[in-house]
């Protein structure tokens, strides 16, 4: 693929909102189908141009559109000796990077700017994801506000949950218990969520469950809630503690649906390991 080429179907597909991993080849030792430089844009039902055909090619594919399913946002690198295991006889060595570009940024909502938002949104903001930040209380948000954070200063701040995308997370750590209500019961009713954490110790989550029991909430439903919330590992109650275990939690149950993935050097698969989704970190 040309230079011109992979730049056209590129800016093509980020103008359709059609997200794709470009694969290049960038390191063949031996005898190999192509040179460095060679290009392969895949999307989740088509391929542009060719890294060589054949075994590889295919294997390529398959781990360009497992990224695109998982929605997994880094560069991946994997090596491959072009022997029987790939079914072909070139025997040599090619490496491939693949690229994802024009993936959609995971959503989280996350309501309150109390001292352990404050910790936990400058993490946030380092991962791959587009925060709203909301609170009431003006004062409570700090001068500078990271990149990639909107802040919502809202009155209403349980309107908020309806402009969110299906797939969101949200994160529920506000200075009233009430509002903490309010905003379970309207999270749970859309029940589109991609997670679901409030802050709060196994009391809490005691009476909210009996509150929404009274309201017709299904046990199915509020098993979906988080609380308490954070790796269970993390045992510590300070901001910075509890934010980092919140959002281990975050990155964790984001990463939960990775599969298999190729082995560097001779490509065989590997597991991940699934993410804990019923932690049972102590947050007051």
């Amino acid at each position: 693929m040309s230079t011109d080429n992979w730049i056209t179907t590129v800016a093509n597909l980020r103008q359709a909102g059609k997200p794709c991993v470009m694969v290049t080849v960038v390191e063949e030792k031996g005898s190999t189908p192509r040179n460095s430089g060679s290009k392969m844009v895949v999307t989740a039902n088509r391929s542009f141009d060719s890294i060589g055909g054949g075994h590889l090619e295919h294997k390529a594919i398959k781990i360009a559109r497992q990224m695109l399913a998982e929605g997994v946002g880094e560069t991946r690198f994997e090596r491959f000796s072009l022997g029987a295991s790939l079914g072909q006889c070139c025997g040599g060595a090619t490496s491939l990077l693949f690229e994802p570009v024009g993936q959609a940024p995971l959503h989280i909502a996350l309501f309150g700017a109390g001292h352990v938002a404050r910790a936990l949104v400058p993490i946030l903001a380092s991962l791959p994801c587009r925060v709203r930040w909301i609170d009431s209380r003006d004062g409570e948000f700090p001068s500078q506000i990271p990149e990639g954070v909107d802040k919502v200063v809202t009155e209403f701040p349980v309107d908020e949950i309806d402009d969110m995308p299906a797939g969101s997370y949200y994160i529920v750590m506000t200075h009233n218990h009430q509002l903490d209500q309010e905003l379970t019961e309207r999270i749970l009713r859309r029940d589109d969520f991609g997670y679901y954490g409030l802050i709060g110790s196994r009391t809490k989550r005691a009476k909210f469950e009996h509150r929404l029991r009274a309201k017709g909430f299904s046990d199915a439903v509020i098993d979906k809630m988080v609380c308490p919330l954070g790796l269970p590992m993390v045992k510590g109650k300070l901001p910075a503690e509890i934010a980092v275990s919140v959002a281990g939690e975050v990155i964790a149950r984001y990463n939960a649906n990775f599969g298999e993935q190729a082995e560097s050097g001779d490509s065989s698969e590997r597991k991940t390991k699934k993410a804990n989704t019923n932690p049972i970190h102590q947050v007051a």
